[in-house]
C-alpha cells in the first residue's frame, strides 16, 4: 500500500506504457512532452467532456464529470473524464442522495476503437479505483467512447484485464524508481508519437565504449 502521495503514478501513464514503455519513461521520468495533431485534438475532446462540472441527474442516472480517483493498494491516481452512477440494489450510498447507486466510468477518446488493450487498461485502473474508494462490489464494465465513431465500446472488466494492469504498475514502478527509460526499436507507429524528435528511435543502439574502442583498434590495425 502507497502511503506517501508523492509516489503514486499516473493513471494515464497506463496508457502510454502500453502503447510505447520508452514513451512512457520519456514523459513520467524524463518530463519530456511535445504536442502534435495528435495530442491536441484529444486534449480539446477531453475539455469538452468536463466542460460541466457540476453533477447531472436524469432520472435513475447521475452523472459526474471529471472525477478524481485513486487506489492506494495500486499507487495510481489521476481523473475519471466520466462516472455514470445507475441506480441498483447492489450499490452504494451517495451523500446527499436517496437510494443505492453503482458505478460506471466512461473514458473518451479521440480516435477508434483498437486492437491494444492500451485503452482499456487506462479504463480498467479507473474501475479498481472506484472500487476501493467507494467500497462497491465488482465494477464488470465500463466504457470507452471514441471521437471518430461517435460511438461507445462496453469494456468487460474481467480479471484478465486487472491482472494486465497490475503487471504494468509494478513494471512502471520498478522503471521509475530506477530512474529507468528503455530503448526502443523503430516502428510505423512511432510516426505518428508527439515525442519522436526527443525518442530519435530511428538512431542506432549505442554500442558500449568496450565494442567502440576495439572496432576502432581493429580499424586502424587493417
Amino acid at each position: 500500500m502507497i502511503q506517501n502521495d508523492d509516489d503514486f503514478l499516473m493513471i494515464s501513464g497506463i496508457q502510454h506504457f502500453e502503447f510505447c514503455r520508452r514513451q512512457w519513461a520519456l514523459i513520467h521520468i524524463e518530463q519530456s512532452w511535445s504536442e502534435n495533431v495528435h495530442t491536441v485534438s484529444g486534449n480539446i475532446m477531453h475539455k469538452k467532456a468536463h466542460d460541466a462540472t457540476a453533477t447531472e441527474k436524469r432520472g435513475d442516472l447521475i452523472i459526474t464529470r471529471n472525477m478524481p480517483v485513486f487506489s492506494r493498494l495500486l499507487g495510481i491516481t489521476g481523473f475519471c473524464d466520466v462516472v455514470e452512477f445507475k441506480l441498483d440494489d447492489t450499490g452504494v450510498s451517495l451523500y446527499g442522495r436517496e437510494g443505492l447507486w453503482s458505478p460506471y466510468p466512461i473514458e473518451y477518446k479521440k480516435g477508434k476503437s483498437k486492437i491494444s488493450d492500451a485503452d482499456r487498461m487506462q479504463l480498467c485502473a479507473q474501475a479498481m479505483c472506484l472500487e476501493e474508494m467507494l467500497l462497491c462490489n465488482p465494477i464488470n464494465e465500463a466504457y470507452l467512447f471514441y471521437g471518430e465513431t461517435k460511438r461507445r465500446e462496453c469494456v468487460a472488466i474481467d480479471n484478465a484485464l486487472r491482472t494486465k494492469v497490475i503487471n504494468a504498475i509494478n513494471e512502471m514502478r520498478d522503471y521509475f524508481t530506477r530512474g529507468y527509460t528503455p530503448r526502443v526499436k523503430f516502428v510505423k507507429i512511432c510516426q505518428n508519437c508527439s515525442l519522436k524528435n526527443l525518442c530519435l528511435p530511428k538512431l542506432p543502439q549505442v554500442n558500449s565504449v568496450k565494442k567502440y574502442i576495439d572496432k576502432h583498434v581493429k580499424e586502424e590495425l587493417n
